[in-house]
């Protein structure tokens, strides 16, 4: 049996992983090893995630916590090397762009661990985005590069990937979001919806967490105005990310809003898909979640300068925002006038099962 160890640490890691873990699961020659770093570590930023996903608890957990960049990437990396010489792993798979992604792959390949990477390949071209550092790393030191579209294969190739390296394999976000989708009844929707004091189709579902909206004052006032404002027109939910709550309240900001702007706490995944199904919009700065609304056909306003999924621009629902245009194009959504989109080539809700594959011959040809 082959080991595989499977990384994750935060949020948006777990939907990636969860659908792989259960196909390697089911593949013959592979065993799945979960490893949860704890960069995420809060009940409903992790644990409720395992559950909703129905994964089982994680085979080591290292506690990282939070900190600055340079000393959450640091103790991954010492607490994750310890791991990795005694499991001494055939293959480790890193998700996505966050802290551990990079530091499990560093550290993987400094002990002869082959790497690979799922959601290869995507690029903003920015620079300050610190995601953005840790994918072009992870991606320029893997031996195995998934990646969810086209333009994933083209900026690896143009870096100077060798293309036997490279697989396009279709977006993973969309196999936990297609199971997720078939547990989600009629009677589920409606007690959620209304529980939030919402009707379907006539609210705006809110999520911001990115450094660039949510750590400078002034940005973060001139948001909330518009949400508040948002709010004179149509409900406003929005679950605040923790370190976005932080910051209203170190930065001394005022948020006595009307009653419509719903400022609440982070959602289990099953409630936010939920939330999120039934939206009128979705305004956010995520990248999973211009992939979701997307697959879902819904309008998103994604308030950002950039974007590394431009596939969900070209030919998704999702389009770029910045405090000049958002009201223009908020109230173009709200008026029945907005594109329709298609869903990607190769989201199908299979990619697991293809990586999986791919996964067990390269195991068996080492």
């Amino acid at each position: 049996m082959s080991k595989i160890l499977l990384v994750v640490g935060a949020r948006p890691n777990f939907m990636k992983m969860a659908p792989l873990y259960f196909e390697m699961v089911k593949t013959p020659g592979l065993d799945p090893r979960i490893l949860h770093t704890g960069q995420h570590y809060d009940y409903v930023m992790s644990q409720a995630f395992f559950e909703d996903l129905q994964l089982p608890q994680p085979h080591h957990f290292l506690g990282a916590g939070s900190g600055s960049h340079a000393e959450q990437t640091a103790r991954i990396m010492v607490e994750f090397e310890k791991v990795a010489l005694t499991e001494n792993p055939d293959l480790v798979v890193v998700f996505g762009d966050v802290n551990s992604t990079v530091a499990c792959s560093l550290t993987a390949k400094k002990l002869w661990i082959p790497v690979a990477h799922v959601e290869a390949g995507l690029r903003s071209f920015d620079e300050t985005m610190p995601e953005e550092i840790n994918r072009r790393v992870t991606d320029a030191i893997s031996d195995l590069l998934f990646t969810p579209s086209p333009d994933g294969d083209a900026h690896l190739i143009h870096e100077g990937v060798p293309e036997h390296k490279i697989h396009q394999v279709g977006n993973i976000m969309i196999d936990s979001l297609v199971a997720i989708l078939t547990k989600i009844d009629q009677d589920h929707q409606n007690r959620i919806v209304q529980r939030f004091g919402l009707t379907k189709q006539r609210y705006v579902l809110v999520t911001l967490h990115r450094p660039s909206n949510v750590d400078e004052r002034d940005g973060l006032e001139q948001i909330l105005r518009y949400l508040n404002q948002l709010a004179s027109e149509v409900p406003v939910l929005f679950p605040i990310h923790p370190r976005t709550r932080k910051n209203i309240e170190t930065m001394g900001i005022d948020v006595s809003f009307r009653e419509e702007l719903r400022i609440v706490e982070p959602l289990r995944y099953r409630e936010f898909i939920t939330l999120e199904k039934n939206a009128a919009f979705v305004l956010t700065d995520s990248g999973g979640i211009q992939e979701e609304t997307t697959y879902l056909g819904l309008p998103c306003l994604t308030l950002r300068p950039n974007t590394e999924r431009p596939i969900t621009v070209t030919e998704g629902t999702n389009e770029l925002v910045d405090m000049s245009t958002i009201e223009r194009q908020s109230a173009r959504i709200l008026a029945g006038r907005w594109k329709s989109g298609k869903i990607p080539s190769l989201w199908d809700g299979r990619t697991a099962e293809r990586i999986a594959k791919i996964v067990a011959r390269y195991v068996s040809g080492k």
